[in-house]
């Protein structure tokens, strides 16, 4: 069958290499795609927010399955657009993915079905923010209500910083009206776990765990970022915290949302804190994380393209996963998550096991910078240490004037810190 990915990032380019494994699949289009992505798939330049373009695309080419990647176009409802046209499409609705277009919705859904996450406060007001940051002291969590590319949250550790994320998102209008409202969250205590689920209704099938690292420098220092590296399994983690997740987040999040008139189909994820009275939601995505995908479909031995059509034909897929561990480090253009120069040489790509470009072009033979996270090089190994140990090897080969990575992705499962 032929199946059309949308979007242009790393998580998309993972999607694209797993899909076009599948014997069932004998054409992957990309729209629009990058050049990286040319050894598996055919690039279409239709922008991810043409909806009817890539809609009337799908049509013409008479595409099987579409997988939706990024989250712009799930809010500005491309499933809707592409079920009216009587379309398969594996992602949820704009209406289900309201679940991550606004962070107050996401709060008070929570709240309404009992599934566990911190104490939060909603306002438009600065002033009104600002007293209720003195009232909580710090540290506390400062979020833009709306999408801001995993750059709109500061984990504040004094009232100082607090009020100036707040006066960033409500008087510089930083993130546009991403930033229109904010939502201030109780500070949890405990170490985070990313849980994704493939979901149809009220049917959940989780996948393995992985640990993102939001922060852009070496011993979680700096900006948040979209997700400087991960990796999966997440040792720190067994079994039974899984099940306990799956059983008081993401089912109850799924059948909520059933209830609610907005069923989910598409991939649920489930940003966690696991503290020592349980998980705690810190944030849900409609989509696969990024850089999640990267580290957690390497260790998929299941046919992706079966286990989409199954749960869209109302079965329960049994999914098969790999013992190794995948860890995955990302390079970004130097200046990330603020401004950065586009268009710099980067000469020799590492020869990962694993390499996922996102935000770098073709010029003159070679590539060059065209995004804030440059590609992600991941490697997979028995062990977590090894994994860490042959990733780092490799990205010695990348010329890093332009570029720069985190050196201890993966230290705390490892031990070193």
């Amino acid at each position: 069958m032929k199946v059309l990915v949308i979007g242009s990032g790393g998580r998309e380019h993972a999607l694209a290499w797993k899909l076009s494994e599948s014997p069932v699949v004998s054409k992957v289009y990309v729209a629009p795609g990058n050049p990286g992505m040319e050894n598996v798939a055919e690039l279409v330049s239709i922008n991810e927010a043409d909806l009817k373009g890539l809609s009337t695309f799908a049509q013409e080419q008479a595409i099987d399955l579409t997988v939706v990647g990024p989250e712009v176009p799930l809010l500005a409802g491309i499933v809707n657009v592409f079920q009216e046209a009587g379309l398969r499409v594996f992602g949820p609705t704009k209406e289900a993915a309201l679940i991550e277009g606004s962070k107050s919705f996401a709060k008070e859904f929570m709240q309404r079905y009992q599934i566990p996450s911190g104490s939060y406060f909603v306002t438009t007001d600065f002033d009104e923010a600002v007293t209720h940051v003195k009232q909580q002291g710090a540290p506390i969590v400062i979020k833009a209500d709306g999408l801001a590319a995993g750059k709109g949250v500061t984990v504040a550790f004094s009232e100082e910083e607090a009020i100036a994320a707040l006066s960033d998102i409500l008087k510089d209008s930083k993130f546009g009206d991403a930033g229109a409202q904010v939502v201030i969250e109780e500070y949890l205590e405990g170490e985070e776990l990313s849980l994704m689920a493939f979901v149809h209704g009220d049917t959940v099938v989780p996948m393995v765990g992985a640990q993102d690292h939001k922060r852009a420098f070496d011993g979680d220092k700096g900006p948040n970022t979209g997700g400087m590296g991960a990796y999966s399994p997440v040792p720190q983690f067994d079994q039974a915290d899984i099940d306990q997740a799956v059983r008081e987040v993401l089912q109850p999040a799924a059948s909520g949302m059933v209830k609610d008139g907005r069923s989910f189909t598409g991939i649920l994820y489930a940003g966690l804190m696991m503290t020592g009275a349980g998980p705690r939601v810190i944030e849900f995505n409609a989509r696969f994380g990024d850089p999640e995908a990267q580290v957690v479909l390497p260790r998929l031995e299941s046919d992706l393209a079966v286990v989409l059509l199954d749960l869209l034909s109302g079965e329960t897929p049994d999914l098969t996963w790999s013992d190794d561990a995948v860890l995955g480090v990302v390079a970004a253009s130097k200046g990330y998550p603020g401004p950065y120069e586009k268009g710099k040489q980067l000469g020799m790509l590492p020869d990962a096991a694993y390499l996922f470009i996102a935000g770098a072009d073709r010029k003159n033979g070679g590539y060059v910078t065209a995004g804030g996270r440059v590609l992600l090089a991941a490697e997979k190994a028995s062990t977590l240490e090894e994994a860490q140990a042959a990733v780092y090897q490799k990205l010695e080969q990348l010329d890093d004037r332009h570029v720069f990575y985190r050196k201890d992705i993966g230290d705390r499962a490892i031990k070193r810190i």
